[in-house]
């Protein structure tokens, strides 16, 4: 099994590569029995990769760590291209390194066990959903006049801030408030 990121071989010996493709959904059923669920999307698809790179290739390694370290100008994870049969089959063209890098001694056959993950970017869904026509977000109303916060600043030809006039009472109460307003 080949695998290649950026045109870069990962080495080593007994490379297996396991493909995941999470489907979320909801549960619907409230607190009956039903068996309805809502569809929520497709998680990006991954890729676990575990191989064994003996003692004495320990440039493997480090090649392999410099890969997973590498970032973008932003300080993001590096997106790689990836050749891989697994990752053809399953529709993945880029992949970042998630859920880290793994190296453990393996008792009997002096190297290293290595493990690591690779997530999908910009997959299928992905770039379907963002092709979408966002939903129009519509405004709703009442019946009937919206309160206003305050009855002082300039909005109507009154200074009411409503747009209608005042009647004669409101007008002497305003005067009263404008009034005591300015003593204080």
């Amino acid at each position: 099994m080949t695998l290649l990121l950026d045109g870069q071989k990962i080495q080593g010996h007994s490379m297996k590569v396991t493909a995941d493709m999470r489907i979320d959904s909801g549960d619907m059923s409230g607190q009956t029995s039903n068996t309805d669920t809502a569809h929520k999307g497709f998680k990006p698809k991954t890729l676990t990769v575990t191989l064994l790179i003996p003692f004495v290739d320990a440039e493997y390694l480090r090649s392999l760590m410099r890969l997973a370290e590498a970032t973008e100008s932003g300080g993001q994870l590096k997106t790689y291209r990836i050749v891989n049969d697994t990752a053809t089959a399953m529709g993945m063209r880029q992949v970042q390194f998630t859920d880290g890098v793994s190296a453990r001694e393996d008792d009997t056959l002096r190297g290293w066990r290595i493990q690591f993950g690779l997530t999908e970017k910009l997959s299928n869904p992905e770039r379907v959903e963002k092709r979408r026509a966002g939903n129009a977000v519509t405004t709703q109303s009442a019946p009937g006049q919206g309160v206003s916060g305050t009855t002082s600043g300039a909005g109507g030809a009154d200074g009411s801030g409503t747009g209608q006039g005042l009647t004669g009472f409101e007008t002497t109460l305003k005067k009263l408030d404008d009034w005591l307003g300015s003593k204080a």
